[in-house]
């Protein structure tokens, strides 16, 4: 019988926020499939566990899917985890979900923190309706068509932004989607959370003249009916 792929949610931050089923799933899974070993091993220093970690980054997903998969069928049950938060949801995972779908192996999710709604919750914009869009396009004029294409939409868009990138960003959401509330989070559960909100003209100004660090998630009013 093959085993369980279990999905891990791990903490963003503040490493307090994991819940007792993941601790107990990252304690009895055979092994551990993770981003960055040296990250995990962190988290699993601070609830005393010890278990193999099998690194699982993005360059080395795809070759790493068949050595895991076979695990799977051997009866194995895994863990799946990204640096932090929720794997496959711009993290590495999907691949190895989905080949587990398709060779009908048992997917379990095991819930906990994500980015996208521990920003949302808190932002102040509107939570009925909303479209995460994770990481825009690197360069300007995909960046410029993908805006475009979001401009009718009326839910909240949701973006994942590196932080030196928050200036040039505002700016284009500027021009493709006009001066709509903004709300930028960074350093989400950690001692330096902040949460900036504003047009996006006003947030924009601020960007320009502060540093920011890291990854950044970035909430936009969708547009008024």
């Amino acid at each position: 019988m093959a085993g369980t792929l279990y999905v891990v949610a791990t903490p963003i931050g503040n490493l307090e926020d994991i819940t007792f089923r993941a601790l107990r799933v990252l304690k009895e899974a055979a092994a551990i499939a993770c981003e960055d070993t040296r990250r995990t091993s962190l988290l699993l220093a601070r609830y005393e566990i010890k278990n193999r970690l099998i690194s699982h980054y993005q360059p080395r997903e795809g070759a790493r899917v068949p050595m895991l998969i076979g695990m799977l069928k051997e009866g194995k049950d895994l863990a799946l985890v990204s640096d932090a938060g929720t794997p496959a949801i711009s993290d590495p995972g999907f691949r190895l979900v989905r080949e587990a779908v398709r060779e009908g192996i048992r997917v379990v999710p095991v819930p906990g923190p994500s980015a996208v709604t521990a920003a949302l919750s808190a932002a102040g914009l509107p939570t009925h309706k909303f479209l995460f869009v994770g990481f825009p396009p690197p360069k300007a004029e995909g960046l410029r068509k993908a805006l475009a294409a979001l401009a009718d939409q009326d839910a909240t868009l949701i973006f994942y932004v590196p932080g030196r990138k928050l200036a040039t960003f505002l700016e284009a959401v500027l021009a493709g989607l006009g001066d709509r509330p903004v709300a930028v989070a960074r350093e989400l559960t950690k001692i330096h959370e902040e949460f900036l909100r504003g047009k996006a003209s006003d947030l924009a100004a601020q960007a320009g003249q502060r540093v920011f660090k890291g990854e950044l998630t970035i909430l936009i009013a969708g547009k008024e009916k």
